[in-house]
């Protein structure tokens, strides 16, 4: 599995701090930007990661901002992307169940790592259920 994973500067830190869990869990990382704290526009990155994933550069993605909203919805503006902001192991579960989301979004400033940590763990181990909600999934992939 490789995992593509892009931030803003306010995301920066938790970006690395997800990075190096993935790694230890053997997943292979590739790092879309940005690289320092200098500001930078989140929609870039959103955008970046969102298209980088729906062209197969990674099986799934993962944004981080301030908030974690900037990103998500800059990330959703590509077509069949599924980005949710999650807050809780619960919503993280559930992305995935339910929405089948292909990027996970958080925000820097308002998570902790190890939340984080949990949270992404819990998105990469659920399944897509699937039945009821591949054609919810399918709407959404056409908008």
């Amino acid at each position: 599995m490789k995992i593509v994973v892009a931030s803003d500067h306010a995301g920066y830190d938790l970006k690395l701090k997800v990075m190096e869990h993935l790694k230890e869990r053997g997943i292979e990382v590739e790092d879309l930007g940005c690289y320092s704290h200098d500001s930078v526009d989140y929609p870039v990155y959103g955008k970046k990661c969102g298209e980088a994933v729906m062209a197969g550069q990674g099986d799934l993605g993962m944004v981080f901002c301030g908030t974690g909203i900037g990103i998500s919805m800059a990330a959703n503006k590509v077509k069949g992307v599924r980005c949710a902001l999650v807050h809780s192991v619960e919503t993280a579960k559930m992305a995935k169940q339910h929405n089948n989301a292909n990027i996970l979004a958080m925000g820097g400033r308002v998570t902790d790592t190890e939340l984080a940590v949990q949270m992404t763990d819990a998105w990469l181990d659920e399944k897509f259920l699937g039945g009821h909600h591949t054609p919810r999934v399918e709407m959404l992939n056409e908008m």
